[in-house]
């Protein structure tokens, strides 16, 4: 009787490549810190658009502001509830913290008064989708007033986060641990 014995094909070296990849973590970028970041700068570019995506190390919010340059101002910082400017009115942010995130930068057209954002006062950011995200939980928009708009950002625990400027936008990076590694 003959048997016939199938072997599977592998390149040579693959499998203990493979191996170390699947045991090997990534190192993230660590030292950001949890405490409050600022800019005191200012534009009336409006805000246009505000984004997310995932990241191996971190999860990212960007705030499209196209023309304004890379020196927009911002305040983030962890607060314990998110509160309207103007009214004071408490906004729910679910997660396990909140992030308060403010754009020193309208979300409307300053000389016609036009929403140039589509954001609704106490809705989740309109197209932001965060299934599948490690850390953020929530996102609320907070509306505009006196030229900030203000944004909520509920995270799964308070982590450290970084804040950063680049030509139109004002990025918000939080990481997915404190370890530095993913």
């Amino acid at each position: 009787m003959g048997a016939t014995v199938g072997v599977a094909s592998v390149p040579a070296g693959a499998a203990p490549v493979a191996a170390r990849a699947a045991t090997q973590a990534t190192t993230c970028p660590t030292g950001w810190g949890s405490l409050p970041k600022t800019d005191t700068s200012g534009t009336l570019t409006p805000v246009r658009d505000i984004r997310t995506g995932r990241h191996a190390c971190f999860d990212r919010m960007v705030i499209d502001l196209p023309g304004a340059g890379s020196d927009v101002g911002y305040s983030v910082r962890y607060v314990d509830q998110l509160h309207q400017d103007g009214s004071g009115r408490h906004i729910p942010v679910a997660g396990g913290a909140v992030l308060e995130v403010r754009v020193v930068a309208p979300a409307y057209d300053p000389e016609t008064g036009a929403a140039a954002y589509p954001g609704r006062v106490a809705r989740p950011l309109p197209g932001v989708d965060l299934t599948g995200y490690r850390t953020f939980r929530d996102t609320r928009f907070a509306g505009s007033f006196e030229g900030e708009t203000q944004i909520g950002l509920g995270v799964r625990a308070r982590l450290p986060f970084r804040v950063l400027q680049l030509d139109g936008r004002v990025i918000v990076d939080v990481a997915h641990s404190w370890s530095g590694t993913s």
